[in-house]
């Protein structure tokens, strides 16, 4: 792990003991079990600057810290992450500063960084970077340990490119991202922000989730950037609400404001971002137009300290102190405060307590990565009670629709979301709630650290059987109205072999396609790299299975007949192919070439690992150097060289447009199925078979799992189809066929 700051606190006591206090918040809670299952080391700073400390152990987890000097923090942190970085990502609520020294120490504070990562690095480990400080480190550490996985969150928003474009090194911090293998970001729209920049900028090709970064030796690097929404440790919030003393001390709070109908909460970091000044203003013209009574309603608001060296921020608390004082001073009466304001911190146990004793919280953040204290409040709820009211613009959004969600620039309507969460009856705050609630605990922080490692280091759900989350999906696009259940063919439907022309599909497999064939409103097509004329020797398909081969070069819809109208360029580029492919095969016993109708494969999967990759960079360079034009896949053990450009990605669309399917089954166990998966959607369900990094959203070990998924789902599709009265799968014969 490598972050800004470590997960414990340098302090020194009253008496002078020096001593380290573990700082345990949500992302600490989630990974600390993986951490010390794995022997893990945490990278970061002490919090402590012009001081080095030693390595050691807290906890089962080792602690690297890394010096900062003055400088450093006033330049590297305080500057360019937090002056330059901060307000760019955040919508330019504030305007970001350029500067030179700044920029020189980022770049040299990330190498530090780097460095002390790729000397603790295990071999073969994986490397997980937090946060916008740190963004040049993945490509420094891969430039010095290719051997690692290194994955990359951040947890602030990413701009669109109209605001990045204005860095004046954009460039940079892309390419720096790009080390990574696995780019998590909070929101889709966020990852989306990135791949747009990285198309406009650097000139990449990205398929969807998918951005293909090419090497110095010509090789493509696939790097997966998409959403992994973070979350809480709900349980652990839970079971603090449930404390008679948290209980307490949420009664002793409200009595302390006077018992009022209705205390509101704000909790915030004291920043610019959190739109503290929208709601003081909205909550003040509540109170001026009598349509929320002070002696009645409270404003609890919590301002923690942040950033009090950045000029930026000296100013905001000025500002909201003052509107705050204004605010008090013309509605507060003797007996009732207005707003009680709280400028400081407090610990797990009363924050809890603040949730407990508030009927409404409000987050009118004007731009967050994702808001967790909205995240908090629903947690702590257990009563399921209470009102959150909640920026369109937080992240958050995205998953806590039963919130009261608003624009907070749009006072009015502020205003009218407040007196709507102070009026609102039991009953549908409570429907709101629990509705809120049971989204929370459908993704807590330890599922989101799980979900981000899994894709990373490729063991996502790989025991037996099918997962219960499969088994939902599974029924959720059975009840899609058309249905296209498309599927890679080798490693897939059929097990590996050494002789490919010897592939079957496994009886199983193929009785389970035989009846989503017989389905009505259900498609079914085979995706394969392999040449159609070889998918047909081998899948034997009924007739009305859709087929493209070559990666979506070939495609045999309904009609008879492949066409492929090679041109003479074109015929005579395949003729110096496959010499130079040929050459290199007779170099090693077991590696063979396979003949396509636009390409030539290259196998390499009889031989060792070593020759096959060294003879696999062998032909990319011949290959490139003669011609360069060729489109370049690379498989399990096989690399593949075609005139024509096509991926499963594009064929995958163009069988969604020929189906006019509303839901896609995509399954397939290849680096090049990846292209598929990446051109998925919500609705669709994306499965990989067996081991591998992958983007898509579900797993099973092989073929044979595969087999009792496409069961499962042929059972939950004929329910459907009965359901609706349509006409029963079996009342006509399927014709006989072997694929």
């Amino acid at each position: 792990m490598v972050s800004n700051r470590l997960p414990v606190d340098y302090v020194v006591d009253d008496d002078g003991t020096e001593r380290w206090r573990s700082s345990p918040g949500g992302l600490v809670t989630a990974l600390e079990p993986v951490m010390r299952e794995s022997d893990g080391a945490w990278v970061g700073w002490a919090g402590v600057a012009d001081r080095e400390f030693e390595p050691f152990e807290n906890d089962g987890i080792s602690i690297v810290p890394v010096a900062l000097s003055t400088l450093d923090v006033e330049r590297y942190y305080e500057g360019f992450s937090n002056d330059t970085l901060w307000p760019l990502y955040h919508d330019v609520i504030a305007p970001p500063s350029y500067h030179r020294e700044w920029w020189e120490s980022y770049q040299a504070v990330n190498r530090r960084f780097a460095a002390v990562a790729a000397r603790v690095a295990a071999p073969g480990a994986t490397v997980w970077v937090q946060d916008y400080q740190l963004q040049l480190v993945p490509a420094m550490l891969r430039a010095l340990r290719p051997d690692l996985v290194i994955g990359f969150f951040n947890h602030i928003p990413f701009p669109p490119y109209g605001l990045y474009s204005q860095l004046p090194w954009r460039k940079q911090i892309l390419e720096g991202l790009l080390g990574a293998d696995v780019i998590g970001f909070q929101r889709v729209a966020d990852a989306g922000n990135f791949t747009r920049a990285v198309r406009r900028l650097l000139g990449y090709t990205t398929r969807h989730t998918v951005v293909e970064v090419p090497g110095q030796d010509g090789d493509l690097r696939r790097v997966v950037a998409t959403n992994f929404p973070i979350s809480i440790d709900v349980a652990g919030f839970e079971e603090l609400a449930a404390r008679p003393e948290i209980q307490a001390r949420a009664r002793e709070i409200r009595e302390g404001l006077g018992n009022p109908e209705t205390v509101m909460l704000g909790v915030d970091r004291l920043d610019y971002t959190k739109g503290i000044g929208h709601r003081l203003k909205a909550y003040g013209e509540l109170l001026a137009q009598h349509r929320l009574d002070v002696e009645n309603t409270v404003l609890v608001q919590v301002a923690s300290p942040s950033r009090e060296r950045v000029a930026t921020y000296m100013t905001l608390r000025d500002e909201i102190e003052l509107q705050v004082g204004r605010l008090n001073g013309d509605h507060s009466t003797l007996s009732h405060t207005a707003i009680a304001y709280l400028h400081q911190a407090y610990p797990r146990e009363e924050m809890v307590a603040l949730y407990l004793a508030a009927d409404i919280m409000l987050v009118t953040a004007l731009r967050d990565g994702m808001n967790l204290v909205a995240k908090e409040y629903v947690a702590s709820r257990i009563n399921n009670d209470g009102v959150l009211v909640l920026s369109e613009f937080a992240g958050a959004s995205d998953e806590l629709k039963q919130a009261l969600l608003i624009n907070p620039h749009d006072i009015d309507g502020l205003k009218d979301a407040i007196e709507q969460a102070v009026r609102m009856p039991k009953k549908e705050r409570r429907k709101r709630m629990k509705s809120l609630r049971k989204r929370l605990r459908e993704n807590n922080v330890s599922d989101w650290a799980k979900a981000f490692l899994d894709i990373l280091t490729g063991r996502a759900a790989i025991e037996p059987g099918i997962p219960d989350g499969l088994v939902t999906k599974l029924r959720e696009v059975a009840a899609t109205p058309r249905l296209l259940v498309a599927l890679d063919f080798d490693g897939t439907l059929a097990p590996h072999v050494d002789r490919p022309e010897e592939a079957r599909s496994l009886e199983s497999a193929r009785d389970a396609v035989m009846r989503l064939v017989a389905l009505p409103d259900t498609r079914v097509a085979f995706v394969s790299g392999r040449a159609l004329v070889s998918l047909e020797q081998v899948a034997e398909p009924p007739e009305s299975v859709l087929l493209t081969g070559s990666h979506g070069i070939e495609m045999k819809l309904d009609q008879p007949g492949i066409s492929l109208d090679l041109l003479g360029e074109e015929i005579a580029q395949l003729a110096t192919l496959a010499e130079i492919l040929d050459g290199i095969a007779a170099r090693a016993e077991g590696v063979w070439v396979e003949r396509k109708p636009a390409g030539f494969a290259l196998h390499t999967r009889l031989v060792s690992a070593p020759v096959g990759q060294a003879l696999q960079r062998t032909a990319r360079g011949e290959v490139s150097s003669v011609l360069p034009s060729l489109t370049v896949l690379e498989g399990k053990n096989v690399l593949e060289f075609s005139v024509r450009d096509g991926n499963k990605g594009d064929a995958l669309q163009r069988l969604r447009e020929y189906t006019d399917a509303t839901s896609v089954f995509y399954a397939g166990d290849d680096v090049t199925d990846e292209n598929a998966f990446a051109v998925q959607g919500a609705d669709d369900l994306s499965l990989k078979i067996g081991q591998g990094i992958t983007v898509a959203g579900n797993r099973v070990r092989g073929p044979e799992e595969l087999a009792e998924v496409l069961a499962l789902l042929a059972d939950f599709r004929t329910a459907n189809a009965e359901a609706l009265g349509r006409a029963h799968p079996e009342a006509t014969e399927p014709p006989p066929a072997r694929f």
